[in-house]
């Protein structure tokens, strides 16, 4: 079976799995964030911080209780690693160093979860499972909280209260998450990843002695890392480690959890705003941007250029056999058009072509399906200024779910698109321009500047996958990258709550005979036009020094 034939019967059984459960966990997930009633487990939680889940937010509220959580959140994690030589079960290791604590803190709060270490020979048990597994759950929520309070903002009139931030972090965590994650850690054991708390011990004989391996709870840790769009590997291979990604079904399953929650909120969003119409034409410009980018990444993989590439079958460097071609591409562009970041592949060696569909799909803004409730509201984000664009070519006031679109709301929006470019292309160029960084770089020319952009790619959209051969454990980087992941992940919400806020105070707009149908087909392809022309617009440029330019000499 060629290369391109099992690849396309992978995303067809994708598909029909991500088809099956659309709908039922969409209005599940739906009546989460619209129920009144509190669990009783969540009622202890919300007794233990101190909040009342009955209050009613503001989006200045709102937006504290996410800032005034995550910060918490940080110095939390990295005090944890930097006592972690102290801590039973440290499996002997050291301390983290301040720079590399301050980067991996920022990045699991930041829902990014890049590493500049090696996960099995730095981190212990107590910082795995107590602070960056933690993470896993809790960052994952606050990126869903915040797309439903921009949802209610749609929903709302009149009022400015756009629900309670603690509410919809416990249950997100609670109800959705949690049980989720058990079922599917079940899943990855049986399929025969390891969950267990053992230490480290030497296997084998080799050449050069023995190797040694550890333990770890693994299979727990693997399934929120791929459900909650987080990507840290609990080691340095990440799922292409065999007790991370065992086969070949374990491998589409990890997709499958990527990719489920991100395009079941659109279904979420259609079921809060009354319009389950409005949530298809979502999923359909996410559902258009995968598959195109999927089907992209499979032909460059797989199309032969050489004596290598036709004795390997395709582009077979840096890729597990178990996965194959069509394994790899699936899962490097769902983690590259989520907030993911795991890696089953070594992204450097992608064609060059297949390495700036990677940097492309991060560029996006990670919307197709995006992160979870980040690719939500990203698209929604850039929903408004499609229909602004729309607006603008008819001279009629734009409106979006009977919202007016006014200078207040499309000022938010605009901030929201220029912050991650800014991010990415300022910090790529200084560190481009001055010496040191630069010398981090495994390749010169070309490729050598996609390692740089993509690392500030990866980190600005809150990404955390690594193209490969940038040694980015320096100073430089770990400061660097952390303040970018904090920025490129905060500084947005700020702008999405701002709008949503505005958004709920709006009084409906009826519908008339001149107002844009955002349920119908044409709208999709204003949006993933829309969405197109913004991102090349931006990034064309640093692509064409970077990937485009390796593409086209190769």
């Amino acid at each position: 079976m060629s290369p391109v034939v099992a690849g396309v019967l992978q995303l067809l059984a994708l598909v029909v799995a991500l088809g099956l459960v659309y709908r039922p966990l969409g209005d599940y997930m739906a009546g989460v964030y619209s129920s009144p009633k509190h669990w009783r487990v969540e009622r202890w939680m919300y007794k233990a911080v101190g909040a009342n889940p009955n209050t009613e937010m503001r989006w200045p509220a709102y937006l504290r209780g996410v800032l005034g959580f995550s910060l918490v959140s940080v110095l939390f994690l990295y005090a944890l690693q930097r006592v972690q030589g102290s801590l039973p079960g440290s499996l002997g290791f050291a301390s983290i160093d301040p720079d590399q604590a301050f980067n991996t803190a920022a990045s699991f709060v930041a829902n990014t979860n890049w590493q500049s270490y090696s996960g099995e020979q730095a981190m212990g048990h107590v910082v795995q499972t107590g602070g960056l597994a933690v993470q896993n759950f809790v960052s994952a929520a606050v990126g869903m909280a915040v797309a439903a309070a921009l949802v209610r903002g749609f929903a709302r009139s009149r009022t400015g209260e756009l629900g309670n931030f603690w509410a919809d972090l416990v249950r997100g965590t609670v109800r959705i998450l949690i049980p989720i994650s058990v079922i599917g850690a079940l899943v990855l054991v049986a399929c025969g990843a390891i969950q267990n708390f053992s230490g480290i011990h030497e296997v084998g004989q080799f050449a050069g002695g023995t190797q040694q391996w550890n333990g770890g709870a693994v299979a727990s840790q693997e399934v929120i890392k791929e459900l909650g769009t987080n990507g840290g590997g609990y080691f340095n291979a990440n799922s292409a480690h065999p007790f991370e990604n065992p086969d070949a079904f374990s491998n589409l399953f990890e997709v499958f959890l990527i990719l489920v929650i991100p395009f079941a909120l659109t279904r979420t969003f259609g079921r809060m705003v009354g319009s389950v119409k409005q949530g298809y034409a979502i999923l359909a410009t996410m559902a258009t941007i995968w598959i195109g980018f999927t089907a992209l990444m499979l032909w460059t993989e797989s199309a032969h250029h050489g004596p290598a590439f036709d004795l390997a079958g395709g582009a077979m460097e840096g890729k597990e056999t178990r996965f194959g071609i069509g394994g790899s591409a699936i899962f490097s562009v769902a983690t590259t058009l989520t907030s993911t970041g795991a890696v089953n592949s070594f992204h450097s060696s992608n064609t060059g072509l297949g390495g700036g569909i990677n940097l492309l799909g991060m560029q996006l803004g990670e919307i197709a399906p995006g992160g979870v409730g980040s690719g939500l509201y990203g698209m929604l984000i850039m929903a408004v200024i499609a229909v602004f664009i729309a607006g603008l070519m008819v001279g009629r006031t734009p409106e979006y779910l009977g919202k007016k679109i006014g200078t207040r709301q499309i000022k938010f929006a605009a901030c929201y698109i220029l912050i991650t470019p800014a991010l990415v292309l300022g910090f790529t160029a200084v560190a481009m321009a001055i010496d040191g960084p630069s010398e981090s770089m495994l390749n010169s020319g070309a490729h050598g500047f996609s390692e740089i952009l993509y690392a500030y790619t990866s980190g600005a959209n809150n990404n955390g996958s690594a193209f490969g051969g940038l040694s980015a454990d320096t100073t430089w980087f770990n400061s660097t990258i952390g303040i970018a992941m904090l920025l490129g992940r905060f500084l947005p919400m700020v702008f999405v709550l701002a709008l949503a806020g505005s958004l709920a105070e709006q009084t409906p707009v009826p519908e008339t005979a001149g107002t844009l149908r955002t349920q119908k087909p044409l709208f999709t392809g204003l949006l993933v036009g829309t969405i197109m022309i913004i991102t090349g617009l931006t990034y064309f440029p640093a692509l064409a020094l970077g990937p485009l330019a390796e593409g086209l000499a190769s």
